[in-house]
């Protein structure tokens, strides 16, 4: 009978602290429909990659107990994707090639169950989806798998329009089996966090070996992170670089690496993403 008493006790203090959890989403909700109206984008969904990924390192940090990390970033991650609901809906073009939907669930984990996904078979038509307005973002497969479309050549024309890698999936710091990731495009700047790395187009002259770009890199202050890919045209190659930091297009590293036009005939920033939590982020 005491025991009873015990646990009845305890499950009506449960319910409490869950009425006072949504008490407090309530607020957190009219504190978002305040920010929106305060907005200059005409009702536009405005997705913040960087800041939506300070909040989750934020929380992940400061946690303690008993509560699994690994499952606090996925809640955060869902709390979010509603809160940028009450904005507007989400709407996402996702690569889904033939066989296998990993992409599609890469994408619902990071954005939440409530996104309007639409698959497409190819990651060409993800770009075109998200430059045309169709779709807020396009979930693109990583550039050094053998998937053989080099989507990333598309985003290095000088249209101000162009998609821009702005997150790189998973970012809750969850292996996947099958090691799936993904990069995030979409019609905006990147979000730096000071935490962050940058991925650039490089053209530059014919065989050009790995070890040059990189000391070429070096030379203009850069440090690259991972050689991604390398598309040979006759006349010109073309690399995609990844950067430790956050780049600007006005960096002056950039206008440094191209200034003596050899090897590097020309770079464009593609954009850039928050480094994704580790499993050291999300141990116990």
């Amino acid at each position: 009978m005491a025991a009873e008493k015990s646990l009845d006790k305890l499950r009506g203090e449960i319910d409490r602290l869950d009425d006072a959890l949504h008490d407090l989403l309530m607020k957190r909700a009219e504190v978002v429909e305040r920010v929106a109206a305060l907005k200059e984008d005409g009702g536009q969904v405005t997705l913040r990659p960087g800041r939506e990924a300070e909040i989750v390192r934020r929380i992940v940090a400061r946690h303690g107990g008993r509560f699994p990390k690994p499952t606090l970033a996925r809640l955060w991650r869902e709390l979010i994707s509603g809160m940028c609901a009450i904005q507007g809906q989400v709407s996402m073009a996702v690569y889904s090639p033939e066989r296998g939907a990993g992409y599609l669930d890469l994408a619902r984990d990071h954005y939440g169950s409530s996104a309007v996904m639409t698959p497409w078979s190819s990651p060409g038509q993800v770009v075109r989806a998200v430059a045309e307005g169709s779709a807020n973002v396009g979930i693109l497969p990583m550039p050094d798998r053998d998937d053989g479309e080099l989507w990333w050549t598309s985003l290095m024309g000088d249209s101000t329009d162009l998609p821009r890698i702005v997150t790189r999936l998973p970012f809750s710091g969850a292996t996947r089996s099958d090691g799936l990731e993904a990069l995030v495009v979409a019609r905006q700047s990147f979000d730096p966090t000071g935490y962050d790395r940058s991925w650039l187009g490089v053209e530059t002259l014919p065989d050009v070996s790995r070890a040059r770009l990189r000391a070429v890199l070096g030379a203009a202050g850069l440090e690259p992170t991972a050689l991604a890919a390398t598309h040979r045209q006759s006349d010109s190659w073309l690399h995609l670089v990844e950067i430790s930091g956050a780049l600007s297009p006005d960096d002056r590293r950039l206008a440094k690496l191209v200034e003596r036009r050899e090897p590097v005939l020309r770079c464009a920033l593609l954009g850039g993403y928050p480094v994704p939590l580790s499993p050291e982020d999300l141990a116990d």
